[in-house]
């Protein structure tokens, strides 16, 4: 953007309690507070939360929190009885904290910006991605996108649609606890074909790759792996480095560790898609025409 970073002072109590000022004035400025609530999520969140409360408290004209990841998003529902919904107890810490807009890029789902009283600008990684996907000599009868479950086949669908209309394949499995995922059977024809399998996040990675492993043995002949998200939570670089993926592509909407890097990563910046997205917020211009 051509920006300077603003300046802001953020450290520890003793006691583990956050403390927040701002070294400028903002006094009637637009501020955008770029921070993802990736992990350590209670510790990012409650950062975020605090430094909305100051730029408030310091008179700013808008505040816009930039959360290229939102934490929390896949507690959306209440799937048994006595569940939090954490998703809408976050969009209302973030709102009563005192922010007027959020900008997020790929939400768990689509329905979350309805958790939020305020405008919520919501971007997608995925032009990021297919731009890369276009830069490779992949040739485009060869292809077929996968989403690696049921739910994430509208994701895929819309994917698959900008890439070459490629076929669409699905990967049937039943979850039977939390990060634990079992593979049942494919839906569609992999043999002999590339297979690029695209979700929202990868965390433990035990979803997609128990799918790479069965995309394998239905006779696929490489296997891509794609995501915006890179939570990557253990085992998740063991499994996506035991050579099941000839690439696995992620954005850097989470800062990825040095010791969480292996040959096969590539990692893609979003700072063009959020710095262009700040312009036209900033501007008053649409957002959606960067996707059109």
């Amino acid at each position: 953007m051509g920006l300077e970073l603003g300046k802001i002072n953020i450290k520890r109590f003793a006691d583990g309690e956050i403390y927040v000022q701002l070294q400028e004035s903002v006094r009637g400025c637009d501020v955008f507070l770029l921070q993802p609530t990736c992990p350590p999520a209670n510790e990012n969140l409650m950062e975020l939360l605090v430094m909305i409360d100051a730029c408030r408290r310091a008179s700013a004209k808008n505040i816009t929190a930039v959360i290229p990841y939102f934490g929390y998003a896949r507690a959306d529902r209440k799937t048994q009885g006595r569940e939090s919904i954490a998703a809408k107890l976050v969009a209302n810490l973030i709102t009563e904290a005192g922010a007027n807009r959020v900008l997020a890029c790929d939400l768990h789902a689509g329905q979350s910006m309805g958790y939020f009283d305020i405008p919520v600008d919501h971007v997608y990684g995925q032009p990021v991605i297919l731009d890369y996907l276009a830069s490779k000599t992949i040739c485009s009868s060869d292809l077929v996108v996968v989403s690696p479950d049921v739910g994430g086949v509208a994701r895929a669908r819309a994917f698959a649609k900008k890439l070459s209309d490629a076929p669409l394949a699905i990967v049937d499995k039943r979850r039977h606890g939390h990060n634990v995922a079992e593979v049942m059977n494919l839906i569609g024809d992999v043999k002999g074909k590339v297979a690029v399998m695209v979700d929202d996040m990868i965390d433990t990675a035990g979803t997609i790759a128990e799918g790479a492993a069965l995309l394998h043995e239905e006779g696929a002949r490489e296997v891509y792996a794609c995501c915006t998200h890179a939570v990557f939570s253990p085992p998740a670089i063991e499994r996506l480095s035991s050579g099941l993926f000839q690439e696995v592509i992620i954005t850097n909407t989470i800062p990825v560790a040095e010791k969480n890097y292996f040959p096969q990563l590539t990692v893609l910046s979003v700072a063009n898609l959020l710095g262009e997205t700040i312009w036209r917020v900033h501007d008053d211009c649409s957002v959606s025409s960067i996707f059109q």
